[in-house]
């Protein structure tokens, strides 16, 4: 209780970050989100205590204010203000009731939470590799977070679920998936979201992601166009000797994308 009453206490963010952000808001959303977090470094309470004690309570803060980044930044480069943080919605809830200013259904939230949580089910991806780096070499939190942010940003990681959407709104129908797939193997191209490096079959969180996104969708009155080529570009793969002799499953970021 306390632990949750502390992440909802923190979401505020110093009214120079929002000057930042208003200065790189033409970036891509993930460059202004590494920007804004080193900035944050200038004006944490504890910027100049690097202690276990201290960096603990930095890195609930950030928890809290990555999201409030994220979607002020959305705002902005609408040329709208940005929305300010719910003192009661939960972590996942927040962030969406900051994307616009209505506060989601809790199906809604529940998907939400449910992609955070999954997306953190990992040993030591790329982002948390290189977080832990500059972590070693006694660096503050901020730093080697904002490192992190950068590894993540790139299309081999996190850049991979932007990657996919683009991919299904070029694909446009479903009808179409099965002859971009092969225009794409034929010029020796990466289908996205598929294979994983742990994963050498289907990756479960995939499954569950696929799972819920059916069910809001449903609720919210349709599939979705882009679910439907998500899930025909799953069928195709599935029987297909080029993704089936090596391995090459649904991974997490590949509903990520719909979502």
């Amino acid at each position: 209780v306390d632990y949750d009453a502390e992440l909802k206490g923190a979401r505020e963010l110093p009214e120079q970050i929002f000057d930042v952000i208003e200065i790189v808001k033409d970036a891509h959303p993930m460059d202004a989100l590494r920007t804004a977090v080193s900035a944050l470094s200038g004006f944490d309470p504890d910027r100049n205590d690097n202690s276990t004690e201290a960096t603990i309570r930095k890195g609930l803060r950030l928890t809290s204010q990555v999201p409030s980044i994220v979607m002020a930044h959305h705002n902005i480069r609408r040329g709208k203000d940005p929305i300010k943080p719910s003192t009661t919605l939960n972590h996942a809830g927040n962030f969406l009731y900051m994307m616009d200013g209505n506060e989601p259904s809790g199906q809604v939230m529940n998907l939400m939470d449910k992609d955070f949580v999954l997306h953190a089910d990992h040993g030591s991806n790329a982002s948390a590799f290189t977080a832990r780096v500059v972590a070693g070499t006694a660096a503050d939190i901020h730093g080697a977070v904002t490192a992190g942010i950068a590894a993540l940003s790139g299309p081999s990681h996190g850049g991979a679920a932007e990657n996919v959407m683009q991919m299904a709104r070029e694909i446009s129908k479903p009808e179409n998936a099965a002859d971009y797939v092969q225009n794409l193997l034929s010029n020796r191209q990466r289908v996205m979201g598929f294979g994983h490096r742990v994963y050498k079959s289907y990756d479960p969180r995939a499954k569950i992601l696929k799972k819920t996104c059916g069910e809001v969708l449903e609720r919210l009155g349709g599939r979705g166009e882009l679910l439907e080529i998500a899930m025909g570009l799953e069928e195709i793969a599935l029987r297909d000797e080029y993704f089936v002799s090596r391995g090459l499953y649904p991974n997490v970021d590949f509903y990520s994308g719909v979502i």
